[in-house]
């Protein structure tokens, strides 16, 4: 289970030129990087534009300052004009029958192509954050994540109404229309039989999830909940209690997965509430699914948490479009920001990443067969990869990908292609 090599997107914590000065957070503009060529507030019109937009609330968190120190760095080795904003700081116009934007009273008139967005998915509100990102997206800029991949994941039982119907395996779950309508729905979800688990359906990391055991205890805890918004009923899955594998996946490939297991008998393994996580191998099945989950939310960079079953298999247990990686990158020795600043500018120089993050993800999956895994052999791997309406969109090099994942092993030499590729990857 333990000591997997995740060659695959595999970025060690080593700081460059001028790290130091990367986590203050000011409008960073390439030009604020040691060695790099300052450049003038106002974004070039020839170089390409990256802008990395988070909410006042979060931008000091570790997530955020990670991935600000990342893209700085990014952005000054590919000579990207960079822009880091907060919510509060847009404005959205309409003039002349055009849309436009405005920062701090400054008139925007070169906009960026690609937009990083982190924002706090708990509170996220149509009327004002996804507004602000339709905005942009309806301007022509490219935002990870998208508002409609944002929205699916907001509410947990959104999330299941988008998985539905794609063949994803998810546990029996029950919610209800309005506010206060929990108490009904003791008697409606008793099919799903005690205990089972109930959720709020706004709730983040572990919080407001509890263990029904059965219906009095349910009525009693009614009498205490807050109702801010739904809860959901579901099934217990009593052979993943206190542990699950958190899976995250960036510009739909699997960067690296980590087994989570609480330490107080508490059904919860988050390690914001005192959970362990160690790195771990994930089945070829469990990796397909992660991959699925995401493409069906239309994500491009989320955390997949997947519930363990008896035989092997997985049940979709969330999934996070705002992830955190703090547990993660410890656990796992990888620099999770540096890899969405990776995937960030990829999609400004469309086919440079792609191609490299699927040749390395040949050579992770060679390099794991000696390693043992979570979940049941590759040979009864989830067949089920399209991506539904909602996907992230493909590009040009998606069929060779595809190819490339689907190849034997032994059809490469793997000692080459870590000499010619890990040099572009690794710093």
């Amino acid at each position: 289970m333990l000591g997997e090599n995740h060659h695959m997107l595999e970025r060690r914590k080593t700081p460059g030129p001028g790290v130091s000065d990367m986590t203050k957070w000011e409008v960073p503009l390439k030009g604020d990087l040691e060695g790099c060529k300052t450049t003038p507030k106002m974004c070039s019109s020839v170089a390409p534009r990256l802008w990395f937009l988070t909410d006042r609330r979060i931008r000091e968190d570790y997530p955020q300052q990670e991935i600000l120190r990342a893209l700085k760095a990014k952005c000054c080795e590919e000579e990207l004009d960079f822009r880091a904003l907060v919510m509060d700081e847009v404005v959205l116009t309409i003039e002349d029958g055009n849309l436009g934007l405005r920062v701090n009273g400054e008139l925007i008139t070169a906009y960026p192509q690609v937009v990083v967005v982190r924002v706090p998915t708990p509170w996220v509100q149509s009327d004002s954050d996804i507004t602000v990102l339709r905005h942009l997206e309806k301007m022509g800029c490219r935002l990870m994540n998208r508002p409609q991949a944002i929205l699916n994941c907001v509410n947990k039982f959104w999330t299941f109404q988008e998985l539905a119907g794609h063949g994803v395996p998810l546990p029996d779950t029950f919610s209800y229309g309005g506010h206060e309508n929990f108490a009904k729905m003791i008697d409606e979800a008793e099919v799903l039989e005690f205990p089972m688990v109930v959720k709020n359906t706004r709730g983040h990391r572990g919080k407001a999830v509890f263990l029904a055991r059965d219906k009095h205890h349910l009525a009693d805890l009614s009498h205490l909940i807050r109702h801010d918004a739904p809860y959901l009923f579901q099934k217990y899955v009593k052979e993943s209690h206190g542990k699950d594998v958190r899976v995250i996946v960036v510009g739909g490939r699997v960067v690296g997965t980590m087994l989570r297991c609480s330490t107080d008998g508490r059904m919860q393994s988050n390690c914001s509430l005192g959970g362990v996580g160690m790195m771990c191998s994930l089945s070829e099945q469990g990796k397909q699914l992660a991959v699925q989950v995401s493409n069906i939310l239309g994500m491009d960079v989320c955390g997949i948490d997947l519930l363990m079953k008896d035989d092997g298999s997985f049940y979709v247990c969330e999934a996070n479009a705002n992830v955190g990686f703090i547990a993660f990158d410890k656990a796992c020795n990888l620099d999770v920001a540096g890899i969405i600043a990776d995937y960030a500018a990829s999609l400004l120089t469309p086919g440079r990443l792609t191609r490299r993050m699927s040749l390395l993800s040949v050579v992770s999956t060679a390099s794991e067969t000696s390693e043992p895994e979570l979940g049941p052999p590759a040979s009864a791997a989830v067949d089920n990869m399209s991506a539904s309406s909602s996907s992230v969109d493909s590009d040009p090099e998606t069929t060779e990908r595809e190819l490339l994942t689907k190849l034997p092993g032994a059809l490469f030499n793997m000692n080459q292609l870590l000499a010619n590729e890990i040099k572009l990857l690794v710093e």
